[in-house]
């Protein structure tokens, strides 16, 4: 398999309709579109970031950089470019931007049912460390963190 050309930036305004549209297609409950704009105009604490193939969004990550915690708030990958490793990709571009400002840890919420995604983060080092009940409208969510630094 050929390697295809992604090209990562960090997400603006203009990349807002594709981001929730991508949103749409792949959760149950999506943020509206207005989220995506809220964050990207008054969150100080907001980091996203979008992989783009041909310069259409394809992929994109969201997470707020709270003190030393970067805590993920979405990520999809649109269904034709699943299982590239773009995911991967994201995740990694997202620690190679906090690790200068002293990021420990990254830390998400998770579906108990979605096994893949589950399997998907452990894989990258992520552990399972509580949970949130009724974080979800049908579910509670799995914390998993992943520590980035040791711990003292």
């Amino acid at each position: 398999m050929s390697v295809e050309p992604f090209q990562l930036d960090r997400m603006t305004v203009s990349d807002v309709e594709a981001v929730a549209a991508l949103e749409q297609a792949s959760f149950n409950d999506p943020w509206p579109i207005e989220s995506f704009i809220k964050e990207l105009s008054s969150n100080q604490l907001a980091l996203y970031l979008v992989l783009r193939h041909q310069s259409m969004v394809v992929a994109y990550i969201g997470a707020w950089v709270i003190i030393d915690e970067v805590h993920i708030t979405t990520l999809a990958v649109e269904e034709e470019y699943r299982r590239r490793g773009l995911a991967t990709r994201l995740i990694e571009a997202l620690i190679e931007k906090v690790l200068p400002f002293g990021a420990s840890s990254i830390t998400l919420e998770v579906r108990p049912s979605n096994t893949a995604a589950r399997t998907f983060y452990e894989k990258l080092g992520f552990e399972i460390y509580g949970c949130r009940l009724r974080y979800y409208k049908d579910e509670d969510a799995l914390i998993m963190t992943k520590q980035l630094l040791p711990l003292p």
